[in-house]
């Protein structure tokens, strides 16, 4: 069997499998399928330093080979959290990231500075990269200063291992990916949902309240693997790869193209039990291909 081990910064892991924000709540809602310990870590419902509500409904559509959103990052705020939630899942016998957002740079910085109080807590993943709010979000994503300035500040209140994840939504997702890096990130996640949108033709009405939303699922793979591998290859801070996938193997793909460890999103909706099997599925390829460990996977692309 092959060492699993998978390090982002000072986070060490099982494995590299993840489970990504928003689409595995806060961990207990899976608890019946399978043993959350088996799990490399899971990263939380967003979360930010004042309650949201979200946007109007319908914020959710199939699409094909995928899912639009529009939740707008609806929580009852940082407090809420650490009096309600926290002391359901400190136990976890895994790794439990919070998905920090927030509209300024000061909310964001609030939130972090509460987080960070939180013994069982080892990082934040900095979302810099949401399309569906109106305010903060991805608008601090898309232009290398702006991110550069919300990683600083959270950076300067929060000791613990600091993922910022990347939008999609750019020209150069390599220049973003530098500006986090050089501001004191320990990693980058990407990719978030691009932006899409889809209409109804029989009532000629969009399909979503705010027109636009995050799309989501295996049709987001191609770009997502093409990304993760050029970010790798454009910073010295380990990568996790998400967007799309739905397999063991998707999970291989990103790895080869440079991610040390992967998350798993809208799958989970389809399949609650997806990520032990491509916790599974890893553990097998290394063995057949003869990886003494699974970080020996990582940027081993034949170009």
């Amino acid at each position: 069997m092959a060492d699993l081990t998978a390090r982002i910064g000072a986070l060490t892991m099982k494995n590299p499998v993840m489970t990504a924000s928003g689409t595995f709540g806060y961990g207990v809602e899976y608890a019946d399928f399978f043993d959350m310990s088996r799990l490399g870590g899971i990263v939380v419902k967003g979360t930010t330093a004042e309650p949201r509500e979200g946007n109007p409904y319908p914020r959710m559509a199939e699409t094909a080979a995928g899912m639009l959103n529009a939740v707008g990052l609806q929580n009852r705020g940082a407090d809420y959290f650490i009096r309600e939630i926290y002391p359901s899942i400190r136990g976890m016998d895994t790794n439990i990231v919070v998905n920090v957002s927030g509209s300024s740079i000061e909310t964001y910085v609030e939130c972090a500075e509460k987080i960070a109080l939180l013994e069982h807590i080892p990082a934040i993943e900095l979302n810099i990269s949401c399309p569906n709010v109106k305010q903060g979000g991805m608008a601090f994503g898309v232009n290398a200063a702006s991110a550069a300035e919300v990683v600083r500040a959270v950076r300067r209140v929060y000791p613990k291992v600091l993922i910022v994840k990347l939008s999609p939504n750019v020209t150069d997702v390599t220049e973003i990916a530098r500006a986090a890096e050089a501001e004191g990130a320990d990693s980058v996640s990407l990719i978030n949902t691009l932006l899409g949108m889809a209409i109804d033709a029989e009532t000629r009405k969009p399909a979503l309240s705010t027109v636009t939303g995050g799309l989501s699922g295996p049709c987001v793979k191609p770009v997502a693997l093409r990304m993760v591998w050029q970010t790798a290859k454009a910073v010295k801070i380990p990568v996790i790869g998400l967007g799309g996938i739905a397999s063991w193997t998707d999970a291989v793909e990103f790895m080869l193209a440079g991610a040390a460890a992967v998350q798993i999103g809208t799958y989970n909706f389809i399949d609650p039990e997806i990520s032990v099997k491509v916790i599974d599925g890893i553990n097998d390829y290394c063995d057949r291909h003869g990886f003494k460990s699974a970080s020996d996977i990582t940027g081993r692309i034949n170009e």
